[in-house]
């Protein structure tokens, strides 16, 4: 049993064994980056956690009330905590009020469980909440963070957590997921190649066309901009900017993109994502020396990291496509 989940057995495995054995932390965080499953296995852990019918020692029975709510988030002794858009800001009061809830014994459960999706997006009142939730918090809570790294976090967080660093699965792994699934064979080849073995993001990328027509577009653009004079590239840095959340996605494309050109330039043997491009992506490496590829994939990660604090999000665009090979 892999708790219904797609990979990651090792920290099911680790997991099972901690609920069975009784031995479960207070803290866990679940990092590695969107798409990936992080959310999933916390879930998944919260019903083993809780579960009133379990069938052997660190599982759980999926259907008993406290299974069914917890799945749906529903559950009476469980807060979900993030911000309200993916992206935004994970405020202190939203902690304040886990607090409260942690001080009181379960209702129905054995644990009070508090999940914290994206936590790389709190605050710094918000984080400070949160470690002095972590060192008083009450034998029956368990809090569950999902971020993108550890790193993101302050460090007094991660010292007083249980750290689960998961990986993306093998291309192969999720391209079966799909075929089981009932996608058409040369589809989910694609989807798994850009998903970039994440389940969970190419489950979105098979439920959501409108997001392969963005990729088609923000590519189409990146190659039309590699052309463009400094006037259009100015001008659509200044459309692109009035739009954070449409920015934030045209970056990660083209960042996959990007570090494609880099496998193919530095000749790796990695399969790269954009399968669907390869011809485009083979004839830019080509053109293109080693270092420039490197500094192109780091300013598209700096960019990134930088929208995320709140800079001013016209002037990033501008001096990122500004340094762009031509």
């Amino acid at each position: 049993m892999n708790w219904n989940l797609i990979g990651h057995n090792w920290a099911v495995d680790m997991l099972r064994r901690h609920v069975a054995n009784g031995e479960s932390r207070h803290a866990y965080l679940f990092s590695g980056p969107p798409g990936l499953g992080r959310r999933s296995l916390a879930l998944a852990f919260a019903q083993a956690l809780n579960c009133t019918n379990p069938p052997a020692p660190g599982e759980f029975c999926g259907e008993c009330r406290d299974c069914r709510q917890t799945h749906a988030m529903q559950h009476p002794d469980m807060s979900v905590v993030q911000a309200e858009t993916e992206g935004g800001t994970l405020k202190v009061d939203q902690v304040r009020a886990v607090q409260h809830a942690l001080a009181l014994k379960p209702y129905q459960s054995r644990y009070r469980v508090a999940l914290f999706l994206r936590f790389q997006e709190a605050n710094d009142n918000a984080a400070n909440a949160l470690l002095k939730t972590l060192e008083e918090a009450p034998a029956h809570a368990i809090l569950l963070l999902t971020a993108d790294t550890p790193e993101a976090l302050l460090p007094t967080i991660i010292s007083r957590c249980e750290i689960l660093r998961l990986r993306p699965l093998k291309i192969a792994e999720v391209e079966s997921m799909l075929l089981s699934r009932g996608v058409e064979a040369e589809r989910a080849r694609l989807l798994a190649h850009i998903s970039g073995g994440r389940p969970g993001y190419a489950n979105r990328l098979t439920g959501d066309a409108s997001l392969l027509e963005t990729r088609a577009e923000r590519i189409a653009d990146l190659q039309s901009l590699l052309k463009s004079t400094r006037v259009q590239k100015f001008s659509y840095a200044d459309k692109l900017s009035k739009d954070k959340d449409a920015m934030r996605q045209a970056l990660m494309f083209w960042q996959s993109y990007w570090r494609d050109v880099l496998l193919k330039t530095s000749k790796a043997a990695t399969s790269i994502t954009n399968v669907d491009h390869t011809v485009e992506i083979e004839a830019l490496a080509a053109k293109l020396s080693l270092p420039i590829v490197r500094r192109v994939v780091a300013d598209i990660e700096l960019a990134q990291e930088r929208l995320d604090r709140n800079v001013n999000a016209r002037l990033l665009a501008e001096v990122l496509l500004l340094d762009w090979p031509k």
